[in-house]
Formats: C-alpha cells, sequence, structure tokens
C-alpha cells in the first residue's frame, strides 16, 4: 500500500507552532542583530557579510505582504522568523511520522500522535523558541530548508522506482545551494544526503539526468548572490562591506568561485574577510572546551526556566539526561524503522552536533573556563544560536524516542487499551513547553527599542556619536532606518573604522545636501540650529583614509580638539580606528556636536573622559578648561559615581519628558548576560542624576527620591541577569 504523508496534520501541527511563536513574539527590534536584520530588510541593505542576500529579499516580500494587514514593521519581520520555523516543524512532523510508521506494533494513530510530540519538543526547545519570535539572525530560514530538504529526501527515498522520482533531490539540492546565499547553515544536509544515495541507490550519481539538472540549477541558486553588487551600488543608507565591483564579469567569477576570486569586495564580503577567522586546523580553543559550550546550550534547550545560572552544572540536570537518552532512543528507533533512513538520520546528527562545533571552531564559551581571564580568548557573547538547527533536529529525535517508549509500555501493558493507558508517558513532550516558557517568551519586550529611543534623544541635532558594540549601535539603526527617529544624527561604528569603505560611506551620507534633516517635533528639549552642517564629519579624501594607518608614536603627539589638546607619548599604540575617530572629532567640533554612547570605550580610550558632560545616556565632548567654573547647569560628579559632569537641566528634562525605558527597569529575568551593560547604563546615569540633584540645595526631595528610585530598578534588573 502507497504511503501517504499526513500533510493535514502536518500543516496543523505547523499553525500551533506559529500561534505559539505568535502569543509569544517581540513587539518591536530586539538586542544583537535583530535591529540590523530588520532594517536591512525593510530598506533592502546589505548587513553584515556575507550579506545573506536571499533572506533581506523574501523578508522584504514577505514584510510587504503583511504591511497591507497594517502590521508594524519590526512585527512583520518577527513573524517571518515565526513562519519560517513553524514551517520547519511542518516537515519536521512529517520526518517523524515516516519514521513512526516503520516501528512494529505501533497501533495506526500512535506515529500521528507520536509526530505531534516530536514536533512540540523541537519548537519549544529554548533556542528555537527563543529565535522564532524575534528576528534575531537568519538561521530560522536555513533550519526551514534543512528540515523541508530533509522530508525531499525521505519522498525520493519512498518513491525511488518512480521515473519522476528525481525530482525530489534535485529540489532539495537547489534549495540548499540556494539556501546558502542566506546562510551556510542550509547546506548541512549536503554529505547526508550524499551518503543516503551512495546507500540507496549509487547508480544514480553516474545518471547524465542527475548532472544535467543540478548543475544549471546550483548556478542559478548561487546567482542570487548577484542581490550584492547590485544593490550596493545604490548605495543603501546600511551597505556593510560595501560589496560593488566595476563590471559584472568581476562580479560573476567573486559569485560562482564563491569569493575565492574576482571582485575584491564581493569576495571579502562573501568570504567574511573582516572577521578574519582562522581555518578549523587552528583550534581557537580546546576542543574538549568548544563541546562543553556546545553540552552548556543543550542543557539550555529543555528546562532553561529550572535555574538561573548558565553553567551546565545546575538543577536542569535531570531532565537533560532525559531528553539526551530520549534523542538516543530516536536514534535507535529510527535505526528499527528503516536501517538505509537511518543512514540519513545518523549523518545529519552527526553533522549539526560533532561536526558542527568542529566547523565553527568558538574560542572558549562567554559564560566557562572563568580560569582563562583575558576577554579576547572568550566568544563576547553566548552562541546558542549557532546551533539551533542542532537543538530543533534532537528535538525530532526526543519526540520519536519518547513514542517509542510510549509504544514500548503499550506492548508490555496488551491489548487495545495498552496505548491509551501509557499515553501519559507523552506528558514528557510538555516540559519544554513548560520550562521555557518566561525565557523564551518576549510578549511586551521593548528593551531593544527604548534603550536606541532614548539614546538617540540624548543627542543634540546632528550630533555624532560614537558607539561601541553592536547594542548601543543596531538598534539606533533600527530607529533611524524603520521608524525614522532622529536621523540627523551621524552614528560611528567605531569598529567599522578599521575597514576601507565605512568612513568614506559615512562622509557621502554627511554631504550638504544629502545630510538627513533634524525634525524638531521629535525633541524639544534641545533648540533647533539655524541650518545643517556645512561640511561632511570628515574633510579626508578617500584617498587619505586609505592611508591611515595604526601605528606608534616616534614622538609625542599633541592634537589639537577645538579650544583644547590631547598629548599622547612617544611610544603610545593607537589604531586605526582611534586616529580616524580623532579626525573625526577634530574636523566635526564646531560644526556637529560630539557624543559618545558612554564615559568607557573609544572615549577613555582617546583620553578625552576627562570633558566628557552626561547628556542624558549619552555623553557629550565639552572641550573646555577643567579649572575654569563648568558652563551653567553642568554639575562635576564625585568618583565614586563614575566621576565626569551631568547636563542636570537637559538630562532632568529628558528623563522626564523624552525617556521611554519600558521593559527595561525592575525585570526579574534578563535572559542575557552579555547585555547587561544596557539595565547598568540606565542604572549609572540614573545615579549620577540623583548625585548632581543632590548637590543642588533647591532640589524637591520627591524628585530626588524618584530619581534614585529608577535608579534602584535599573540596579534590581542588572542584578537579575548576574
Amino acid at each position: 500500500m502507497e504511503y501517504k504523508p499526513p500533510y493535514l496534520h502536518a500543516t496543523l501541527a505547523g499553525l500551533a507552532v506559529f500561534t505559539l511563536y505568535a502569543l509569544t513574539l517581540a513587539p518591536t527590534t530586539g538586542f544583537w542583530d535583530a535591529s540590523e536584520y530588520i532594517a536591512t530588510a525593510h530598506i533592502l541593505g546589505i548587513p553584515h557579510p556575507p550579506g545573506n542576500p536571499l533572506f533581506v529579499a523574501l523578508a522584504r516580500c514577505w514584510s510587504v505582504v503583511l504591511g497591507v494587514f497594517g502590521f508594524p514593521v519590526p512585527v512583520r519581520i518577527n513573524l517571518f522568523a515565526a513562519a519560517t520555523s513553524a514551517g520547519a516543524a511542518a516537515f519536521w512532523f512529517l520526518v517523524a511520522h515516516r519514521i513512526l510508521l516503520g516501528l512494529r506494533g505501533a497501533v495506526s494513530w500512535m506515529p500521528l500522535v507520536g509526530a505531534g510530540a516530536a514536533t512540540l519538543i523541537s519548537a519549544t526547545t529554548y533556542t528555537v523558541w527563543s529565535q522564532s519570535n524575534v528576528n534575531e539572525k537568519v538561521y530560522t530560514l536555513s533550519v526551514l530548508i534543512i528540515a523541508l530538504a530533509s522530508w525531499l529526501a525521505l519522498r525520493w527515498y519512498d518513491r525511488r522506482d518512480e521515473t519522476d522520482s528525481l525530482k525530489y533531490l534535485i529540489l532539495a539540492g537547489y534549495l540548499m545551494v540556494l539556501g546558502s546565499t542566506s546562510h551556510l547553515m542550509s547546506v548541512l544536509p549536503f554529505p547526508a544526503l550524499g551518503l543516503f544515495i551512495l546507500i540507496v541507490s549509487p547508480a544514480l550519481l553516474l545518471r547524465r539526468a542527475v548532472w544535467t539538472a543540478a548543475v544549471p540549477l546550483t548556478l542559478l541558486a548561487i546567482s542570487f548572490n548577484f542581490f550584492l553588487p547590485i544593490r550596493s551600488a545604490q548605495d543603501p543608507m546600511i551597505n556593510e562591506g560595501e560589496p560593488s565591483c566595476e563590471s559584472l564579469v568581476e562580479a560573476g567569477v567573486a559569485v560562482f568561485t564563491n569569493g575565492r576570486s574576482g571582485c575584491p569586495a564581493l569576495a571579502a564580503n562573501l568570504t567574511r574577510e573582516q572577521y578574519g577567522k582562522p581555518p578549523v586546523t587552528e583550534r581557537n580553543a580546546p576542543f574538549s572546551d568548544q563541546l562543553l559550550m556546545y553540552y552548556q546550550y543543550f542543557d539550555w534547550q529543555w528546562a532553561r526556566g529550572m535555574d538561573r545560572t548558565e553553567q551546565p552544572r545546575s538543577g536542569r540536570l535531570p531532565v537533560t539526561v532525559l531528553f539526551l537518552v530520549l534523542g538516543v532512543v530516536g536514534l535507535v528507533s529510527a535505526h528499527r524503522s528503516d536501517a538505509r533512513i537511518f543512514g540519513y538520520v545518523g549523518t545529519v546528527t552527526a553533522l549539526v552536533t560533532i561536526g558542527l562545533v568542529a566547523y565553527l571552531n568558538f574560542k572558549y564559551g562567554y559564560s566557562l573556563a572563568p580560569e582563562v581571564t583575558d576577554p579576547s580568548l572568550h566568544e563576547v557573547r553566548e552562541r546558542d544560536y549557532f546551533f539551533i538547527a542542532s537543538f530543533s533536529f534532537w528535538g525530532v529525535l526526543a519526540g520519536i524516542g519518547l513514542t517509542s517508549t510510549w509504544d514500548w509500555l503499550a506492548q508490555r501493558i496488551g491489548g487495545p487499551r495498552g496505548a491509551l493507558v501509557s499515553a501519559p508517558v507523552l506528558a514528557i513532550a510538555l516540559l519544554p513547553l513548560a520550562l521555557n516558557w518566561t525565557w523564551a517568551s518576549r510578549s511586551g519586550d521593548y528593551a531593544a527599542r527604548d534603550w536606541a529611543h532614548d539614546l538617540l534623544m540624548s543627542v543634540e541635532p546632528y550630533g555624532v556619536l560614537f558607539t561601541n558594540g553592536d547594542n548601543d549601535t543596531f538598534p539606533l539603526w533600527y530607529l533611524q532606518e524603520v521608524e525614522g527617529i532622529r536621523q540627523d544624527v551621524t552614528v560611528v561604528v567605531v569598529q567599522y573604522l578599521f575597514t576601507p569603505w565605512y568612513l568614506q560611506q559615512l562622509k557621502r551620507h554627511t554631504e550638504p545636501g544629502v545630510q538627513r534633516a533634524f525634525d524638531p517635533s521629535m525633541n524639544d528639549v534641545f533648540e533647533p540650529p539655524p541650518a545643517a552642517p556645512a561640511d561632511p564629519i570628515v574633510a579626508l579624501s578617500p584617498e587619505e583614509i586609505d592611508q591611515v594607518q595604526a601605528g606608534r608614536l616616534g614622538s609625542d603627539l599633541t592634537f589639537p580638539i577645538g579650544p583644547i589638546a590631547v598629548s599622547y607619548p612617544e611610544g603610545t599604540f593607537l589604531n586605526r580606528g582611534q586616529l580616524l575617530a580623532l579626525r573625526i572629532i577634530r574636523d566635526s567640533l564646531g560644526d556637529r556636536p560630539i557624543f559618545f554612547a558612554s564615559f568607557a570605550g573609544i572615549m577613555q580610550n582617546l583620553g578625552l573622559s576627562d570633558w566628557g558632560v552626561r547628556t542624558g545616556l549619552a555623553v557629550k565632548l565639552v572641550p573646555r578648561d577643567l579649572n575654569v567654573e563648568n558652563p551653567p547647569g553642568v554639575v562635576p560628579l564625585p568618583e565614586r559615581v563614575g566621576a565626569g559632569a551631568v547636563d542636570l537641566p537637559r538630562s532632568l528634562a529628558l528623563v522626564e519628558r523624552v525617556f521611554l525605558s519600558r521593559g527595561l527597569a525592575g525585570r526579574e529575568i534578563w535572559p542575557d548576560e552579555a547585555t547587561l551593560n544596557i539595565p547598568l547604563q540606565y542604572y549609572i546615569f540614573f545615579t549620577q542624576l540623583a548625585e548632581g540633584l543632590a548637590q543642588q540645595p533647591a532640589t524637591d526631595p520627591v524628585l530626588l527620591d524618584r530619581i534614585q528610585q529608577q535608579a534602584e530598578a535599573f540596579l534590581v534588573t542588572y542584578r537579575s541577569g548576574n
């Protein structure tokens, strides 16, 4: 009897998963790359290398369609993550059902129920869930392609004797190659598919029809990368790597050699040259430590809410062991079901676990190996999202293992009621749903969006704002490009100043006639200037920008900045980013106000902190004689609250009339330790504001108490993440 896949049940399972993600969906942007991807999808920009053109194009089309229904842009893109992940869940349902159908002894309806349990476990693993309700990365699209390719492989296997069965393999291969233009994660099943063909029908690889279809479709799929030079030439506001090419031939060589030659800028993007990662033969950390990092993230997947600690030695251990064992039972069950299908499933399991750990070659884990004290030897954040396909697939295996266990119990009980009597064991599938909800849900979380709002609003009209990393940069891009807020502010990402393209972009975008205007209706704390700046942020030519290189000073250097001069002694090492930042400051000062995201980072590294004045969340550079009285309203601060000074009138006006900070104060759960500097910055600001107010004899005690209470509320959030 021909196998008829339960497409209706799979669709219903996918819709149920989509509903769960929609219920826990972030209402706006999130931290890390979410803002970058939402913004680039909205404007058809180019995110960080390799540029992810397939994701950008699909997300933009999706956004246009959902725009008809009035959804805000970030909700549309977040729903794209939810929909792609739910689509993967539907195909995992079909894969699980096909494997479970081969188990002897199972009653007719057990594979359907078991496939549902596998889908539920897979969809509610912590990383899958938390990546599916905000579009932080492009990986949910890759998981969808992996799940669909796996289902197509099984369909080919079941229909391999039919004349048109080759279409399933060709489509699977095409989708994986096409998916690589979003992220290379999409091609993970390729070796497994090749081995599966060798096991089942090796002669297939010798058929001309396979290659006459596969080769042109592969070239067609890879050609989607032409999006990058075409769009880059149009100079969108977010154009990372600027992969423009002088000719179509150069672009074609780079695209079809995957960056090994051809157009230099495009090749650099495709190979992620900017990040300078060593080959896998040069380990960034011992392989045992990299495996420990994987296990740490595996430990999070099944019961994240049982223990707040990020360490693998936690109260989650019993649940972790349970799902580890269930996954192994699932692998054994796949072998019992069909040894040849197990060849595919087992290979995919190896690829997305040990194989992925070896390929990714991470440094020491962000919260692991405390004995390694050099931060540069650790990852800058937790990297669990890189293993989303692994956890999604292991969830399917655990569901298969759970169903196999249920089947075994039913057979031990015996009789027609055995399956019903033993069915309560399936409640195990609900554990990730119940124990991950509070940590995975992003419902009502405005933290990243409001942080960006409050930071941008702290900057005076046409200000230059130097930022230090992803989380004080990407949310600002989102606010400017998606919501159109404070587009007059020039955000300078210090790390990007090391690249050959970034400062030239900033110069073009701040030329007279191109510089975006300040809208006084957005912020009445600052007086609008009489005119826009007359010059770009830097006067250097492209050739002069290219010539700036890092080095040690051969003699003392005095660098004039307005009415002051900063001195650097002989032997001081100044990198390219610092040198260009100094030049931007000198060329812009007087025409544009200069701000920094904090007293630390580039401001401290350049020795400018003494001239910093806290204005809201930002710090303004106010070159002045420190021995002379501060400007009106500027109050010096003692060392115990960070030193520097605070602009009381403007900061207080920002707090009372402009700031939002929803979801940032008084939170009991802050799941990402690496972003704790965000609530910490609020705490520092409110503490400094309170200190400044306390120095004023006429300060209202009620006002002072309210500011101090706000500081304490942000401290609660900061402590909750430690």
